[in-house]
């Protein structure tokens, strides 16, 4: 009985410690990313090393850590596991309102905190293909990504709405063996949902002459944009692929950084505004070409969802909200 005295004070100890009387443990901040190498963990590791001398003395700590990518760090932010993550803005939007693939639950303490950066969708054929508009893919072989992937689920929603999804001779898989496949004439397109330019598309277009669908145009037809309103419009320039040389309506899905209720509103203000300010935009660039979509102006492109009350406060101070 003694023994189990001292276990249990000394653990008293250890808890007062870690969440009373540590100013850095009491904000200590975990940041999903997603998985090593991709575009979500170099956001989530440059904000890390951000806070780390630019909010010394603050007791705000910020620690990285990777995952599955959106639908796991969605989930992960409702349930407090995670106070920060990297989602898109389709995915915020759909777990809010019941409506993720098989899961009707509703995730709504997913807030947004601001906009990282686009995400355009890419339909690819041949430059002397007989598909000229998106439901010409009827009886067609198609690359629609990885299985359970952003590009798979976004395709499939496309193609749902244009109502040929069931009558697509999908292949499930990434984008470089898509591009492998396409070029050795085993498919007759490939979808991506990704920023421009594609690695994979380059190399399918040094080889094979390509085009670029308008698929904006198909899925306001379809009526997408009204039942999914996070999508926004965007032109791959023209250029952007050898052959290509016209520019190319699309839309894109938003990469968003979301937090959890659990973080305060002062350190949620506190972090945009390192983060959003001219040093902390040229260091997010610096890690990855795409946060040069990052600005002021482009801090709630895309956000359909509740914002975070520290970012309520930090964009409306800018005339942003």
């Amino acid at each position: 009985m003694k023994k189990r005295l001292v276990f249990l004070c000394a653990a008293m100890m250890v808890l007062a410690l870690c969440f009373g009387g540590s100013t850095a443990w009491a904000k200590m901040y975990k940041f999903s990313g997603g998985p090593s190498g991709g575009t979500f963990q170099y956001y989530a590791s440059a904000i890390t090393s951000l806070t780390k001398d630019s909010l010394k003395g603050s007791g705000l700590k910020v620690l990285a850590s990777s995952s599955g990518g959106s639908i796991e760090n969605i989930r992960l932010i409702n349930a407090n596991r995670a106070q920060m993550a990297v989602a898109y803005a389709g995915d915020v939007f759909l777990a809010r309102n019941g409506k993720l693939k098989n899961d009707e639950k509703k995730y709504e303490d997913v807030l947004a905190l601001g906009y990282f950066y686009g995400a355009p969708a890419q339909l690819v054929v041949r430059a002397d293909s007989a598909i000229q508009k998106s439901s010409d893919l009827q009886g067609k072989r198609v690359g629609v990504g990885n299985a359970g992937s952003g590009a798979a689920a976004s395709c499939e929603l496309f193609l749902t709405e244009l109502g040929i999804w069931d009558n697509v001779d999908r292949r499930f898989q990434g984008y470089r063996a898509a591009a492998d496949a396409f070029k050795n004439n085993q498919l007759d397109a490939f979808w991506l949902l990704v920023g421009y330019p594609n690695a994979s598309v380059i190399e399918a277009a040094l080889q094979t002459d390509i085009r670029l669908i308008d698929v904006y145009r198909d899925a306001e037809e379809a009526g997408l944009f009204e039942k999914y309103p996070y999508y926004t419009k965007v032109v791959i320039p023209a250029g952007t692929y050898k052959g290509v040389d016209t520019p190319t309506n699309t839309y894109q899905d938003s990469a968003l950084w979301v937090a959890s209720p659990s973080m305060s509103a002062e350190d949620a203000y506190n972090l945009l505004s390192l983060v959003y300010s001219d040093e902390g935009l040229k260091f997010m660039v610096e890690t990855h070409k795409s946060a040069k979509a990052m600005s002021i102006e482009n801090g709630l492109k895309g956000v359909k969802t509740p914002l975070h009350p520290g970012a309520e406060k930090f964009w409306l101070e800018k005339g942003i909200l």
